[in-house]
C-alpha cells in the first residue's frame, strides 16, 4: 500500500520563527572609539596644514623638515593612526545580540580584539532571565548558564526575547509580561 504525502508550500514551518533582529553594544562601550578617531583625525588635519603652511613657519619645520631624521614620517603615523581607529570603531561594532529565525546568536570581543561568537538554537535554551539587574541570562538544556552582552536597547530585546519565548514555550523569569491581544468593542462582555 502506497500513503501519499501531504506537500507543504514552500517555506512552511510549524514552529515560529522571527525576523532576524541585531541589537548593538551601548553608546558608553563604543565612546574610547571614536575618542581615537577623533585623535587620529586631528594629527591628519595638523598634517595637512603643516604641508600647506610656508616653509618658514614653526608648524612646517616641526612636522615637514624634521622628517628625516625620525624613524617613522608624519605621514605614515597618519596613516598608522587612521587605520587603527578605523579598526578600533569596527572591532567596537562586533559586540551584540542578534535573534535569528532558528537561534539566538552573541558576538564579544576578546583580548586582542579576536571575537567570540556563540550559538543557541531555541531548542537549547531551557529558560530566559530578563529579572536580572545586568545582563540578560540563558539557562542552557546543559545546566550552564550564558549570559548576553549589554547591548544598547535592553527593554527592546527582551520584549523580542519574551515573544519568542511565549510562541516557542520557553519559560521566562522576569520581564513586562505580553499584552498583544487587541482591546476591541465586539469582544467586550458589555457591549449588547
Amino acid at each position: 500500500m502506497i500513503v501519499a504525502r501531504a506537500s507543504r508550500p514552500p517555506g512552511f514551518d510549524m514552529t515560529y520563527r522571527p525576523a532576524e533582529t541585531a541589537f548593538g553594544p551601548p553608546l558608553h562601550q563604543r565612546v574610547p572609539s571614536f575618542i581615537y578617531l577623533f585623535a587620529a583625525l586631528a594629527v591628519v588635519a595638523v598634517l595637512a596644514i603643516a604641508e600647506r603652511s610656508s616653509p618658514g613657519s614653526a608648524l612646517y619645520d616641526w612636522v615637514i623638515a624634521r622628517d628625516a631624521g625620525r624613524i617613522i614620517s608624519s605621514r605614515t603615523l597618519a596613516i598608522v593612526l587612521m587605520a587603527g581607529a578605523v579598526a578600533s570603531i569596527i572591532r567596537a561594532g562586533m559586540r551584540g545580540v542578534r535573534i535569528r529565525g532558528d537561534g539566538l546568536e552573541y558576538r564579544e570581543v576578546l583580548a586582542l580584539g579576536w571575537p567570540r561568537v556563540r550559538r543557541y538554537k531555541w531548542a537549547q535554551i531551557d529558560r530566559i532571565i530578563l529579572d536580572s539587574p545586568g545582563a540578560i541570562g540563558l539557562d542552557l538544556w546543559d545546566g550552564t548558564r550564558a549570559f548576553l552582552p549589554l547591548v544598547s536597547d535592553r527593554e527592546r530585546l527582551c520584549a523580542t526575547l519574551e515573544k519568542v519565548a511565549a510562541a516557542r514555550a520557553i519559560p521566562v523569569r522576569g520581564g513586562a509580561g505580553l499584552d498583544e491581544i487587541p482591546e476591541r468593542p465586539e469582544f467586550d462582555d458589555e457591549v449588547a
